[in-house]
């Protein structure tokens, strides 16, 4: 979009302000108000940021300022308030790009996606749960009579929420997303979302956005909107499942189809795939990137029956038990991916994971067909089956030895993600919790 044309839309739809927005670590959006007005100097100078004040993006209080240089082809006018306009962009220090910015990052592993003429197409399940505080100011689901032990599908549950729903999909088709399915998920007061693949620039900006105004239609009406992996040990995480499949640069043509595949996958689909499972534990620490999130892949069934995550790195058809799945013909779903992740972060190394599979021609050998939940570890480890991280610690222990991985983050932004996911463990292990003092102070 060129300056013009934004200065079109400004005047066509009153535009008054910009959230001049970016992401750090977390993939939490900062932002700064600019009216209108001063259009031009965003455009120019971008928005001034500290660095040090925003978050994990590898300042310190004596560096200089970050400037945020809005990308307009993700404007986004607010439905909720027709007269601002929010608008990611890529942060810049002393005039060059910085490495730590997360949007640069991705943006990094699509140029090169492109000079092998390829684009990454992805789409996203968002599942998020809606919460209240009770009397005692503790979070609790936000539906007491939300209680089924399986809720997934509810029709009557899914009404008492409709007023949320419907308008929180009404925006989604004033944006132009196209949400197409959306219901009530598998854990109680749990949703989730769907809307249309695009580009995976476009799906990151707006998995972002999209975020951020779930959280907003949640306060309004005196809500939390938590996308955090497992808030609660007896319900289902929440996840966000990525599907992908690259594209020729006209975008006619999906490189990822045969049809006359059992699976609907082309050579190229399948070299793709082996590349994600060959690298599934190093981007676990990306796409999975919480203490909290390795409380989500695990066997242990919620009371639901089933936690509906991966806790193995294998592949199947329509088999969700497994870390990857074919959901379709022409595309490929990583389940490993939960709501805490940052979307530009997951998308690079996700790409960089696959390219390097397609560049090695790597086999993602035989598609597996069992309920994994159900078969013995011990069987698991004979068939050489591998095991996902379980912890954040040993993640990040993968990712410092997965050198595609660190490459796409930038080996310097890679050390300092792992330093920070480091000190995120020891600072829960140095916590003491409920459970341990119900355990141990009655016996010690």
């Amino acid at each position: 979009m060129t300056l013009d044309e934004v200065r079109a839309l400004v005047a066509e739809n009153k535009v008054e302000f910009f959230l001049c927005s970016f992401v750090e670590m977390s993939g939490a959006p900062k932002a700064k108000l600019v009216p209108a007005t001063h259009l031009e100097d965003m455009v120019e100078d971008g928005a001034g940021f500290a660095g040090f004040a925003t978050g994990n993006m590898g300042q310190e209080p004596h560096d200089p300022d970050m400037a945020n240089m809005p990308d307009f082809s993700s404007l986004t006018i607010l439905p909720w308030r027709s007269n601002i306009s929010w608008v990611a962009g890529n942060i810049e220090v002393e005039g060059e790009p910085f490495d730590y910015c997360p949007r640069t990052i991705l943006q990094r592993q699509l140029e090169r996606a492109r000079g092998m003429g390829y684009v990454f197409n992805v789409g996203v399940e968002a599942e998020f749960m809606l919460l209240r505080r009770d009397e005692t100011g503790k979070y609790v689901l936000s539906d007491p009579l939300d209680t089924l032990e399986k809720p997934c599908y509810d029709l009557l549950t899914l009404n008492r929420n409709l007023d949320f729903m419907t308008i929180l999909i009404r925006y989604m088709q004033e944006l132009g997303w196209d949400p197409y399915a959306n219901d009530h998920e598998d854990a109680n007061c749990q949703f989730e979302i769907n809307w249309r693949y695009a580009d995976a620039m476009r799906t990151a900006d707006r998995h972002t956005f999209f975020r951020w105004m779930v959280k907003v239609l949640a306060e309004e009406r005196s809500l939390l909107a938590t996308f955090m992996p497992k808030p609660f040990a007896h319900l289902t995480g929440s996840g966000a499942h990525y599907h992908m499949s690259l594209w020729d640069l006209a975008g006619e043509s999906n490189l990822f189809l045969d049809e006359a595949d059992e699976s609907g996958l082309s050579q190229m689909a399948y070299h793709f795939l082996g590349g994600i499972l060959d690298h599934a534990r190093g981007l676990s620490a990306v796409t999975a990137p919480l203490v909290n999130s390795y409380k989500r892949l695990v066997r242990g069934a919620p009371r639901s029956g089933a936690s509906w995550a991966p806790v193995y790195v294998t592949y199947g058809g329509s088999n969700r038990t497994q870390m990857v799945r074919i959901p379709a013909s022409g595309r490929i779903e990583n389940r490993c991916i939960d709501g805490a992740a940052n979307p530009y972060l997951a998308c690079a190394v996700m790409l960089a994971a696959g390219l390097d599979g397609i560049e090695k021609k790597t086999n993602p050998g035989e598609r597996n067909e069992d309920n994994l939940y159900q078969v013995p570890e011990g069987e698991l480890r004979q068939r050489n089956i591998h095991f996902l991280p379980s912890t954040l610690r040993e993640a990040c222990d993968w990712l410092e030895g997965d050198e595609v991985v660190r490459q796409a983050l930038g080996t310097e932004y890679a050390d300092y993600y792992i330093d920070c996911k480091r000190e995120e463990w020891r600072d829960y292990h140095q916590s003491v919790t409920d459970w341990e003092r119900e355990r141990y102070l009655p016996i010690y």
